[in-house]
């Protein structure tokens, strides 16, 4: 069961887990629901390929059925890809010309990440990369519409699912938006006019991205 943080600087979701063959598929799919969760969606493929690769990582190099632990934690301007297990032995980038099909991911990693590193921790080490988020008015943004959308999700009590599916908030999106448009109205506001320009603002700030 993944454990959810929502912290000054960002937000943060663990994931202990089982390293085998079997589990990638669950991180994967893990991941993406919480990323869509942040309104991250679209970082999520980069994401699971990081997920995938480090998660291998300690399959092939620690042992398969060794616990571990994948984090993910939004730093701002970044995602943060962790993964926790229990050997002091840190991975080895090599060059091209002398890796074979196994330690290609982690040159992967180092193409597709802003940066990656692994550090000893006390219980071991851990195997991290960051990935880029976008401009800072999006993020801005986005982190306002989760923390909008997961409060409303709360007050409609509908926040019994711990990770929803996109499906799940794009229909939370839906109701907010509805439930405004019956306040605007109740103001004396126009609800056409209110849409027009929240759209003509998103258009604008999409195409200066």
């Amino acid at each position: 069961m993944p454990f959810f943080e929502e912290r000054a600087g960002g937000l943060r979701c663990v994931l202990p887990f089982e390293a085998a063959p079997a589990e990638l598929s669950l991180l994967r799919e893990a991941a993406r629901r919480a990323l869509e969760q942040w309104g991250m969606g679209a970082v999520a493929e980069e994401a699971e390929l990081a997920v995938t690769e480090l998660a291998t990582n300690v399959i092939e190099h620690v042992g398969e059925g060794s616990p571990a632990t994948l984090v993910l934690e939004s730093t701002g301007h970044r995602l943060r890809v962790e993964v926790h297990d229990k050997s002091p032995g840190r991975p080895v980038l090599r060059t091209a010309c002398t890796v074979a099909e196994r330690g290609r991911g982690l040159q992967m990693l180092a193409a597709m990440s802003e940066e990656w590193g692994a550090e000893l921790t006390p219980a071991g080490k851990m195997v991290w990369c960051e990935l880029a988020l976008g401009s800072a008015q999006h993020r801005l943004r986005v982190q306002r519409a989760v923390m909008i959308i997961n409060e409303y999700r709360r007050v409609a009590g509908s926040a019994s699912v711990m990770v929803p599916t996109a499906a799940v908030l794009e229909e939370s999106a839906t109701d907010a938006i509805t439930d405004l448009l019956h306040w605007l109205v109740a103001q004396g506001g126009d609800p056409d006019e209110a849409l027009d320009r929240a759209l003509m603002h998103y258009e604008a700030e999409a195409g200066a991205a």
